[in-house]
């Protein structure tokens, strides 16, 4: 089998989140057999378009797409003179997951057997809270929602607002107020009935960081995530060193190098890659691999497009130290509607294994041939 042609698709519109407006690449991988695979990445994807279409698509044109290890070392090699911690692995990642996806369709094997069998028939999911429900000031009533689905975990950043006022530099007692009060109102009705964790999106200095997790101890959030920028994992092992709460680190470190200096430093109690942006299933297996060599969890990041959702139900299903695997509700029920050919929705709070060949998924081709999408091809 050869790769033939390298396909990048994108929507005009994409949605939002903290962050703002993110848009999906998808990449498809062709072949001279006939079997296409699907990856993904986001959130910029003029950036990861160009890449995957300007620097890697002309090394894998002609290359066999199951030796997969060996496409992954070649794109790496392509990219690292300039540096590869950006839009360089978003690429490669998603690309990454379409050669695995081809693997699977090759072997007539789900994705999830190929990386060494599922340890569990469902995943448990929990939360993250961009709903119709407004965290802030609808925190009861979201869990109550959530719980009559089964879903007993959730993920809130209340901090936030009191970050960008502050630009996490200091915060008042009334503000720390603020902050606590959501997850304070979920213990009060519900008691120990839903788990939520703390997101925090890196936005805070050291010593407010300390503070709020000291503030936070009484009420046992799940995990603290990403309290201070990811640029300097040595401020994380203090962090760490002054709670008893467990932190959660981080979708925003790439491949099996960072992440062996955050285990290196003891500074995380549970790893958090995401799939789109770590290296792939190629880098994330390893970096499971190291964390399970530690004895620490995986709870996988999942809040970008719905092939990475596909993708990250493998992962998860196939890993033996899974914590719990990251859902977003809006996007399952809501954006994704249209987008694949089927959809992957948790069942009374956990997530079916899929087990059709590859990933189980494609893009609905009805939806690539409306007016919103951009697709571009290598070689043309």
């Amino acid at each position: 089998m050869k790769i033939t042609a390298v396909e990048t698709i994108r929507l005009r519109r994409g949605l939002n989140v903290h962050a703002g407006p993110i848009g999906w690449t998808w990449v498809r991988i062709h072949t001279d057999e006939g079997l296409t695979g699907l990856g993904e990445t986001y959130p910029h994807p003029a950036s990861e378009q160009a890449v995957v279409l300007e620097r890697l698509a002309p090394k894998l044109v002609g290359q066999d797409p199951l030796a997969i290890e060996q496409r992954w070392a070649e794109m790496f090699q392509e990219v690292s003179y300039s540096g590869w911690a950006g839009a360089e692995m978003r690429a490669i990642s998603a690309v990454d997951l379409a050669l695995w996806d081809l693997l699977g369709q090759a072997c007539g094997r789900p994705v999830h057997q190929l990386l060494g069998g599922p340890c569990r028939e469902r995943v448990r999911v929990y939360n993250t809270c961009y709903d119709h429900f407004d965290f802030l000031t609808q925190p009861v009533e979201l869990a109550r929602s959530l719980l009559e689905m089964g879903v007993r975990a959730m993920k809130i950043w209340p901090f936030d607002p009191i970050a960008k006022e502050t630009n996490g530099q200091w915060i008042t007692a009334e503000q720390m107020r603020q902050g606590l009060s959501g997850l304070e109102s979920i213990r009060n009705e519900l008691g120990d009935e839903m788990d939520v964790a703390m997101e925090f999106h890196g936005y805070w200095s050291l010593p407010c960081a300390i503070e709020i997790a000291h503030a936070l101890e009484p009420l046992a959030p799940m995990w603290l995530e990403e309290m201070l920028p990811q640029d300097n994992l040595a401020a994380y092992r203090e962090l760490a060193l002054s709670t008893r709460l467990p932190l959660c680190l981080s979708e925003r470190l790439m491949t099996i190098w960072q992440y062996r200096e955050l285990l290196g430093l003891r500074a995380a109690r549970i790893v958090m890659p995401d799939l789109a942006w770590c290296g792939g299933f190629t880098q994330a297996k390893k970096i499971a691999a190291m964390a399970e060599a530690h004895y620490l969890p995986v709870a996988p990041h999942n809040c970008g497009g719905p092939v990475l959702h596909w993708a990250s139900a493998h992962f998860a299903a196939a890993i033996p130290n899974l914590r719990i695997l990251e859902t977003v509700r809006r996007h399952y029920l809501d954006e994704y509607d249209g987008l694949m050919d089927r959809m992957l929705v948790p069942v009374d709070g956990w997530l079916p294994v899929p087990g059709e060949p590859g990933l189980g998924v494609r893009l609905n081709e009805d939806r690539l041939n409306q007016d919103d999408v951009e697709r571009q091809r290598f070689p043309r």
